[in-house]
């Protein structure tokens, strides 16, 4: 029943692995030796100008947010790709809606000015 989701688990896994592997063999193979001029706060070469707790303003977390919810949505086409060709045309014309409803929030915040950075 679900043998279509064993390709997606394999994919997540293989990368998963790949990811891990890379990230361990970093502290491995690299020669490390640490010192206080490599511990010490760098901003672009020269000392930091200011509190590193500035308050950011409230449109980067709304650009953050909104990638995240059209990131998550996309996530929703996996599983509709997998039973294409076992779907009738109501699960084909139902993705088409739902990728409608998709495009006309991202031209409504893109219009609206969500997007900008002013």
């Amino acid at each position: 029943m679900y043998i279509e989701y064993k390709f997606i688990l394999q994919y997540f896994f293989f990368f998963l692995i790949i990811g891990f592997l890379l990230f361990f063999l970093s502290f491995l193979l690299v020669y490390q030796k640490p010192n206080n001029e490599k511990q010490s706060a760098y901003e672009c070469g020269f000392n930091p100008f200011g509190d590193a707790r500035a308050k950011f303003e409230v449109r980067y977390y709304l650009v953050a947010i909104l990638f995240i919810i059209f990131d998550l949505e996309l996530l929703f086409l996996f599983p509709w790709v997998i039973c294409f060709n076992y779907l009738n045309w109501f699960g084909i014309y139902s993705m088409i809606f739902f990728l409608f409803i998709l495009t006309l929030g991202f031209i409504y915040e893109w219009f609206r000015g969500a997007l900008d950075w002013k």
